[in-house]
C-alpha cells in the first residue's frame, strides 16, 4: 500500500467494467472458504439488477447462505428478492438433483421391487466410484432449467475453491462416469432384464427402453449439456470469474492457484476483490506515525487495542501490496473496507454494493 503513485496507471479499481459489459451472461464469484463469497455474490447481483431486466443469483454451495444474507428464505426454484422486482435468487443441492435422478430412474421400473433394489445399488455405486458425479448432474441439471429462463445475467455463488476447480473438470468426470455406466451396465443389466421379465417387463422406461439404457441415456445427455455450457464459460465476451480473497497469505495463495487454474481451462477472470480490509484509504506507515505520536497519552488497554490494529493493519498492508505485484498490471483489484457491522439484509447490502461501483479512493488518505 506504500508508493501510491506506482498503482496511478493501473486498471480501475471497480468490478464496473462486469456492471457495463453488457454480453456478459455468467458471472461466477469464487474464492477460499470464509472470505465473503457470498456478500461479493449478492453486492454483484444486486449491482447488476440496477442495468439488467433480470438478474438471478444462484448458490451452488452446499452450504448455503444467500437466504442468511438477504435475510430472506430461498429454496431450488428462483425467488423474487424483498425489495427488488428483477433480483432473483435460488439455492441448489447436489444431493437432491442426484435423489431426484435415482427416483426418476427407479420409477421407470415401476413397482418392481427388486429392480429399484439394483438401480438404487447401481447408483450408489456409481456416486462412489466417480467423485464429484453427483455435483456434474446437479449442475447439469441447472444449466438446462436456467438457460430455459430469460435471465439476462447469472451470478453463481460457488463453494469453496477445491469444488470450483471440480466444476472445470465436469467434463472429464462425465466420461469416466459413462465409461463406469457401462460396465455397471453388464454388471447389473442382466439382473434388470431378469427382474423385468419375472414381473411382466416392468422394468422399463414410458417409452419401453430398460433402465440401463435410459441411465445411460440420461448421462449422455447430461454430457452434452455440460460440454455445451462448458465451451460458452471459455467465451469472454459472455462469461467471467470474480476472484474473492483477504490480505492473509493462505487466502492470496488460494487465489493465485485459482486464477492459475482459471487460466488453465481458458476461463476469463480480471477482477479480484480483496474483502476485510482495515482502512483501505490509510497507508500503514502513516497510521504508525500517528500512533506513535499518540500512545504515550494512551491509557495502556487503549494502546495495546492500537498496537494489535498496527500489526493487523502492517500485515494486511504487505499482503495487499503482493496482490498488486500479482494482479496489479492486468486485473480490477477491489479493497473493501471492514465495516464495524455485519453487511446483512437488503439495505445493508446495497449500500455496501456501490463500494464495489464507487471503491474508497485509497489516494485520499496519503
Amino acid at each position: 500500500m506504500s508508493e501510491i503513485d506506482e498503482f496511478a496507471d493501473l486498471p480501475e479499481p471497480s468490478l464496473r467494467n462486469i456492471i457495463e459489459m453488457d454480453s456478459l451472461k455468467w458471472v461466477f464469484v469464487g474464492g477460499k472458504g470464509g472470505v465473503g463469497k457470498t456478500t461479493t455474490s449478492c453486492c454483484v447481483g444486486i449491482q447488476l439488477s440496477k442495468v439488467r431486466s433480470k438478474v438471478l443469483l444462484v448458490s451452488t454451495d452446499p452450504a448455503h447462505n444467500l437466504s442468511d444474507a438477504f435475510s430472506q428464505k430461498f429454496g431450488s426454484e428462483p425467488t423474487l428478492v424483498n425489495g427488488f422486482d428483477n433480483l432473483y435468487c435460488m439455492e441448489i443441492d447436489a444431493d437432491d438433483d442426484m435423489n431426484s435422478f435415482q427416483r426418476s430412474m427407479q420409477e421407470g421400473a415401476a413397482e418392481d421391487d427388486e429392480a429399484q433394489g439394483i438401480i438404487g445399488n447401481f447408483m450408489a455405486d456409481l456416486s462412489s466410484s466417480i467423485p464429484g458425479i453427483d455435483e456434474a448432474m446437479s449442475f447439469a441439471e441447472l444449466m438446462k432449467q436456467v438457460q430455459a429462463m430469460d435471465y439476462d445475467t447469472i451470478v453463481f455463488d460457488t463453494a469453496p475453491t477445491g469444488h470450483t476447480l471440480r466444476l472445470l473438470s465436469f467434463p472429464t468426470i462425465m466420461e469416466k462416469a459413462l465409461g463406469k455406466v457401462m460396465v455397471l451396465k453388464e454388471r447389473f443389466g442382466g439382473l434388470l432384464n431378469q427382474a423385468s421379465s419375472m414381473m411382466g417387463g416392468a422394468a422399463t422406461g414410458p417409452n419401453g427402453e430398460n433402465v440401463a439404457d435410459m441411465m445411460v441415456g440420461k448421462l449422455e445427455e447430461t454430457r452434452a449439456i455440460i460440454g455445451k455450457v462448458n465451451s460458452a464459460f471459455r467465451d469472454p465476451e459472455t462469461t467471467t470469474f470474480v476472484c474473492v480473497c483477504i490480505p492473509e497469505f493462505l487466502s492470496i495463495f488460494e487465489t493465485e492457484r485459482l486464477v492459475q487454474e482459471l487460466s488453465k481451462f481458458g476461463i476469463d477472470c480480471h477482477n479480484v476483490v480483496v474483502n476485510q480490509v482495515l482502512f483501505p484509504e490509510k497507508d500503514a506507515e502513516e497510521l504508525g506515525e500517528w500512533f506513535e505520536g499518540a500512545k504515550a497519552t494512551l491509557p495502556k488497554e487503549a494502546a495495546d487495542i492500537c498496537a494489535k490494529m498496527m500489526a493487523r493493519k502492517r500485515m494486511q498492508d504487505k499482503y495487499i501490496g503482493q496482490c498488486f505485484d500479482l494482479y496489479g498490471d492486468d486485473f480490477h483489484v477491489v479493497l473493501m473496507p471492514l465495516l464495524d457491522y455485519e453487511v446483512r439484509g437488503t439495505e445493508k447490502l446495497d449500500n455496501f454494493s456501490e463500494l464495489l461501483i464507487n471503491p474508497i479512493d485509497v489516494e485520499e488518505g496519503v
